[in-house]
């Protein structure tokens, strides 16, 4: 599980970072107006809430690839032993199961 986490956030914090740097070589984060009225108001602080939300769009573009790459084995697998499953389950050992 820590691995698979690692291989989440760990790509998905370098690309953040090279977005927030692109991102803020291209525009000026105070020149970001809504209603006539600066966004942030100061530059340290839009860097940050920048990276902040270029890093959760890595982590869910990174999070849907290794959910995606699951096979269909691993995505159908019943947790519960043969013998646990409810009656009726097309699973169980028993023959109890439809066919």
């Amino acid at each position: 599980m820590m691995q698979r986490l690692i291989h989440i956030l760990w790509p998905s914090f370098l690309v953040a970072g090279v977005a927030d740097i692109v991102f803020t070589t291209l525009f000026d984060p105070l020149e970001i107006v809504y209603h006539g009225e600066a966004v942030i108001e100061q530059r340290l602080a839009a860097y940050t809430i920048g990276f902040f939300v270029f890093w959760l769009l890595g982590i869910a573009s990174s999070a849907m690839t290794c959910y995606f790459q699951r096979g269909a084995d691993e995505i159908n697998r019943c947790p519960l032993p043969p013998r646990n499953r409810p009656e009726g389950c097309p699973k169980r050992d028993d023959g109890s199961g439809c066919c």
